[in-house]
């Protein structure tokens, strides 16, 4: 393809990814100030406010579904990885914490084994074992339980989001990207609401920043990725989405002075390499 828009993609790709850390950087600054319900149901709700415009734009029709049990679904499974993984946000330093969700892609193809009877290529399956590899080496246990529980929460939030890719996957013959973005945010929104009144107490002038700093970045991330693919084929800028762990590290260092160390490199070089080859083998 023409090298201009495949540059343009790649660009909005990164806008993308650097948007994404940035949610992950507010959720760190607000997790001291805030509970995690607050957190969870903020972030929803703020992204919805500022999604809102363009899904009215889309008129009446964006409502009528008959798969209402995979929306419910995915925004339940959603909240739980936003639970799952907003703590180890609050536990781990950022650019750890970003580098285990990157997990999610490489889980995709063992969900859709099971459910969708994809049956992956060998060379998948190696690098999905890459993957996992690559966060051992980047997030050390050290023999501690509660690095053991961190690092299982954050494999929980990996297979959630897996989930949910995987659920708009299948649902993706009858429902189009609007309808599946108005469902999501607005049951998370109203999901992610019920806990708030038992997790509530006041929160600083920074904290509704930050919230509504999440919207906005949650709004112009997803609109850069869906522009971004629509100029170019995954299979040629898909390398980029891992760009995030590299933006959640600056922004660690610049604001919490958090170092990153040479098996936190490894990692990152390991996962790019192992999303190079599940990338890469589709042009096959």
């Amino acid at each position: 393809m023409p090298l201009k828009p495949l540059y343009l993609a790649a660009l909005l790709l990164l806008l993308a990814e650097a948007c994404f850390a940035g949610i992950g950087a507010l959720v760190k600054l607000t997790s001291d100030s805030a509970s995690q319900a607050q957190v969870v149901f903020f972030r929803n709700f703020f992204a919805l406010l500022v999604m809102l415009p363009w899904i009215v734009s889309q008129g009446r029709q964006i409502l009528y579904t008959k798969r209402w049990y995979l929306h419910a679904s995915r925004a339940t499974t959603g909240i739980i990885s936003m639970y799952s993984f907003f703590y180890v946000i609050s536990q781990l330093p950022l650019a750890q914490a970003m580098l285990v969700l990157l997990l999610s892609p490489f889980v995709v193809p063992l969900i859709a084994r099971i459910w969708l009877k994809e049956r992956p290529s060998r060379l998948t399956l190696f690098a999905i074992a890459l993957g996992f590899v690559g966060v051992f080496l980047a997030i050390p246990l050290q023999g501690e339980a509660g690095n053991t529980l961190i690092l299982m929460l954050g494999l929980l939030s990996a297979v959630l989001v897996a989930i949910t890719k995987t659920t708009i996957r299948y649902m993706s013959d009858t429902e189009p990207a609007a309808r599946i973005v108005f469902y999501f945010s607005l049951l998370t929104a109203v999901i992610s609401f019920i806990p708030v009144p038992f997790a509530w107490h006041p929160l600083p002038e920074i904290a509704w920043w930050a919230f509504a700093g999440m919207g906005v970045l949650a709004a112009a991330g997803q609109m850069a990725m869906t522009k971004a693919y629509a100029l170019a084929p995954a299979s040629d800028i898909g390398m980029w989405t891992y760009s995030s762990v590299v933006f959640a590290g600056l922004f660690g260092y610049m604001f919490w002075q958090e170092p990153v160390t040479m098996g936190w490199f490894a990692g990152v070089l390991v996962i790019f390499y192992a999303g190079y080859i599940s990338t890469r083998q589709r042009l096959i």
